[in-house]
């Protein structure tokens, strides 16, 4: 029986079981970080053999720390990434870069659960922030973090080996955010805590202005930075911390609180000289008149520095005697040297009140001075309201004319639309109130009164009346003898209804009639003819008899009339 022959040309099963067996024995993977050895440079290249039937080849400029050139050379042994194990070229896919990237996320990780610090190098600026090399692996530090104030030039922190703190990590998406300024809290906040051990309040120290605010200035204590508020530069007045320090000025200060839980410092500079406050009593009593300058003006006063640390306020209502309602700065301007009058001290509260007017003469003294009640003065119609006239007068003060002091015969009501704004006007001085500030005047009292001119008269009496105005409903007229107006209604125009006519009168006609109504005190009076008719007809019926004599009314009527002309003619 023959033996079969046995092939001897191998097949590709052969061929991938043999590539198989070789690398066997060699543990490198793909994907995995391998040991490997510079076995020559060429070019810009390096070629490693990692111990595979052939070797990499890796751009020297991986082997390169940020901002620094590379050192590498034959012989040296390095870690590199095996991304395949053979390409088509045949060659082995390595990288450097890739392996200090997995080496560093593995060492990064493990700082980050213990929470320790990390060495990093800022190398590049990106979008927010910059970017830094932790080692292999690239973070990203946003701009925010960078220190515990804006810092305007990062130059001299570039390419500068330094500790940072990692914030987060995500190693799937490959992002690592840090900071350098938790670094630097935590580092200041160690030298604060001892420095803030060996200060004490009312401690005088010497620091430098660091910073200037609108509040305050922040004072460098030699590592620690305290609060000078602007309340506490001085004792005067500071409107602005800029208009007494600068920046960069070195000065003694005192330490007036230290807060062990924050750790902020207050200061003060003030505290360094006596409070002018304590002997402002004896300085300045009550009544006194002294000079100062205006610091400040406000919507209800102006401030008067009287010295240095001592100022006052002159209230809006103590600017002027005349101008009311007029803002502090028209009659005051800041700068202005003044002469003022103390009206109160409260030391406790730090105030002076201080008064402009009273360094002036009172006008409305001077007014009374010069124009006593009963005289006559004149002015022009500041102002009408409902209640009476408003006239400017002599120093810049004004009087007024009540409704009722306008006329003596009408309404004021009635009497006020006879003026208007603008008009100069004649009145009387009827009272001057200085306290209150006030002076009473009277138009209708530049006549007499009529009703004065009346005394005398009473209901019942006979009085000769002239016809001024002619009416439907009667007369208006004036009573002979007197200033007094009376009035006449249709129905006491005479005893016959026939006879009740305005009509049968003229204006200037003058006839007699009987006082039926006088009110002093509503100055009105009524006179009637018809009640006078009345009173003659009894009169002559009780003088000449009665109609049960015989003699008719019209008998005795013309009795009495014959014998009132014959009285007449004697």
């Amino acid at each position: 029986m023959a033996k079969s022959a046995v092939s001897l040309t191998p097949t590709r099963e052969d061929f991938e079981s043999l590539l198989a067996e070789s690398y066997s024995d060699n543990p490198a993977a793909e994907g995995s970080v391998v040991k490997g050895r510079v076995v020559n440079i060429e070019n810009d290249f390096a070629i490693i053999d990692v111990g595979l039937k052939t070797e990499g080849k890796i751009a020297i400029k991986e082997f390169a720390q940020p901002g620094r050139t590379p050192e590498i050379k034959v012989g040296d042994s390095v870690e590199v990434y095996l991304e395949r194990i053979e390409n088509a070229m045949g060659e082995a896919v390595l990288s450097r870069d890739k392996a200090r990237r997995e080496e560093a996320w593995t060492r990064l990780e493990q700082m980050a659960n213990k929470n320790e610090r990390v060495d990093g190098v800022i190398f590049g600026r990106v979008k927010g922030g910059f970017t830094v090399d932790l080692g292999g692996a690239v973070a990203f530090l946003p701009g925010s973090q960078v220190d515990v104030r804006p810092i305007r030039d990062v130059g001299p922190l570039m390419n500068v080996p330094q500790p940072f703190q990692i914030l987060k990590m995500d190693r799937r998406r490959g992002n690592i955010v840090v900071s350098r300024r938790a670094i630097m809290e935590e580092t200041r906040a160690e030298q604060r805590s001892e420095l803030v051990q060996n200060l004490a309040e009312g401690q005088v120290v010497e620091g430098v202005v660091k910073n200037i605010t609108d509040y305050g200035a922040f004072v460098d204590l030699g590592g620690i930075d305290g609060l000078l508020h602007v309340t506490d530069i001085a004792w005067k007045r500071v409107n602005h911390p800029s208009d007494v320090l600068h920046v960069g000025q070195t000065m003694k200060v005192q330490i007036i609180r230290i807060n062990p839980e924050t750790q902020r410092i207050s200061l003060g500079m003030k505290q360094l000289d006596k409070d002018p406050w304590e002997v402002v009593t004896e300085r300045y009593p009550i009544g006194a008149k002294v000079k100062g300058k205006v610091t400040n003006i406000t919507d209800y006063g102006a401030f008067v520095e009287l010295e240095d640390g001592i100022e006052g306020l002159i209230h809006v209502s103590e600017m002027s005697w005349t101008k009311k309602n007029v803002h502090p700065g028209k009659i005051l301007s800041t700068s202005e040297a003044v002469e003022v009058q103390v009206l109160d001290i409260d030391s406790a509260k730090r105030r002076i009140s201080l008064g402009l007017k009273q360094t002036q003469k009172n006008p409305w003294e001077s007014f009374a001075d010069k124009h006593p009640p009963g005289s006559n003065v004149e002015g022009e119609i500041k102002n009408i309201t409902e209640f009476g006239l408003f006239i400017g007068l002599d120093g810049e003060v004004d009087g007024m004319v009540h409704l009722s002091d306008i006329d003596w015969k009408r309404a004021g009501e009635e009497a006020i639309k006879d003026f208007k704004k603008g008009d100069r006007v004649k009145a009387r001085v009827l009272d001057v109130d200085r306290e209150k500030e006030r002076i009473s005047l009277g138009i209708k009292q530049l006549s007499s009164d009529p009703v004065a001119s009346a005394t005398g008269l009473k209901k019942g009496d006979t009085v000769t009346c002239e016809v001024l105005k002619v009416e439907d409903n009667g007369l208006e007229v004036k009573v002979a003898g007197t200033d007094m107006t009376a009035y006449v209604k249709r129905a006491d125009l005479a005893r016959d209804r026939g006879e009740q006519r305005p009509d049968r009168f003229a204006v200037g006609e003058k006839f007699d009639a009987k006082i039926t109504v006088f009110d002093q005190k509503a100055r009105k009076m009524n006179v009637s003819i018809k009640a006078l008719e009345i009173a003659e007809e009894k009169e002559a019926v009780a003088q000449y008899g009665s109609s049960d004599s015989g003699a008719s009314l019209g008998d005795i009527l013309g009795a009495a009339l014959k014998k009132k002309d014959e009285t007449k003619d004697d």
